[in-house]
């Protein structure tokens, strides 16, 4: 066998993945470049009364926070708040960050803050124990704004409490 005989082996070996692959990079289905067309504008609506109207938030406080209690996490530290509102079926619980979050001479303060239910029942109103009615909502504090922070505060409508550290 002489040398020439070997020499298109390796060669076709190396060519036909290159062909190969170069074929399948054309076609669309395997080119990222074709999985999404050209932006195109699109209208949107805007929400009556503008965007700062859609933002704000009318939930009702939650007249007592219970409980309060910060716990370090590895990014920050989660807030978590417990409170008691007046009847059963009080929802969409959140502490809403005043300021944006951002400390105000080293206070964060939270409205805690809970939908009412749709319609109160007659049976509401019974005597229901504390604990069948409380409700537990939870924000993050990154790191950055922790290192800023000596003091959280979460405001109800009745009361408030604080953590300082």
């Amino acid at each position: 066998m002489t040398r020439s005989a070997r020499t298109p082996l390796p060669f076709r070996m190396i060519l036909v993945p290159i062909a190969f692959s170069v074929a399948l990079a054309g076609c669309g289905w395997m080119n990222p470049m074709n999985w999404f067309g050209p932006s195109e504008r699109v209208q949107t609506l805007e929400p009556k009364g503008g965007y700062a109207a859609a933002l704000q938030d009318d939930r009702p406080l939650v007249p007592q926070v219970t409980d309060l209690r910060i716990d370090r996490t590895l990014t920050g530290a989660i807030v978590s708040a417990t409170g008691l509102p007046p009847t059963q079926g009080w929802w969409n619980a959140a502490l809403v960050a005043e300021n944006g979050g951002l400390p105000v001479d080293g206070v964060i303060t939270y409205r805690f803050v809970a939908a009412p239910p749709p319609t109160v029942s007659p049976d509401a109103h019974r005597a229901l124990s504390p604990e069948s009615r409380e409700l537990t909502a939870a924000a993050s504090i990154n790191a950055t704004r922790l290192a800023q922070t000596r003091r959280v505060v979460v405001i109800g409508a009745e009361n408030s409490r604080a953590v300082t550290r």
